[in-house]
């Protein structure tokens, strides 16, 4: 296994775990908190589903994780009063949708892994 290839498995491992540490926070979810924190779980299988088809590169990979790491990072400050207000869900929607976009297109771009 490479150096880039274990640095990769770390990040997504890593961000795998925060992920999973976000959704298992609070057992009953609101509905703005739910809506949010599933649609970042959503991105992050998506991601996972690139990796394991090889849409994605490693280099394209590690962007994606950054990404969605600081996502995660928005939404537990977003939610440590614990709640998230309209105006915060906007500010994560845009940032949800960014993400979004930047997933499809490295999926669909001719880059693949080798």
């Amino acid at each position: 296994m490479n150096t880039l290839t274990k640095r990769l498995a770390l990040i997504v491992a890593g961000t795998l775990i925060s992920g999973a540490a976000l959704m298992a926070q609070e057992t009953v979810t609101p509905k703005r908190e739910a809506q949010v924190e599933g649609r970042a779980a959503r991105q992050q299988k998506r991601i996972a589903q690139g990796v394991k088809s090889g849409q994605l590169t490693p280099k394209e990979t590690v962007h994606l994780e950054k990404r969605q790491g600081k996502l995660n990072k928005d939404i537990a400050k977003a939610e440590a009063d614990g709640k998230i207000t309209k105006k915060e869900q906007t500010k994560l929607n845009k940032e949800e949708d960014k993400n979004s976009k930047k997933i499809f297109h490295k999926k669909h771009n001719a880059k693949t892994q080798k």
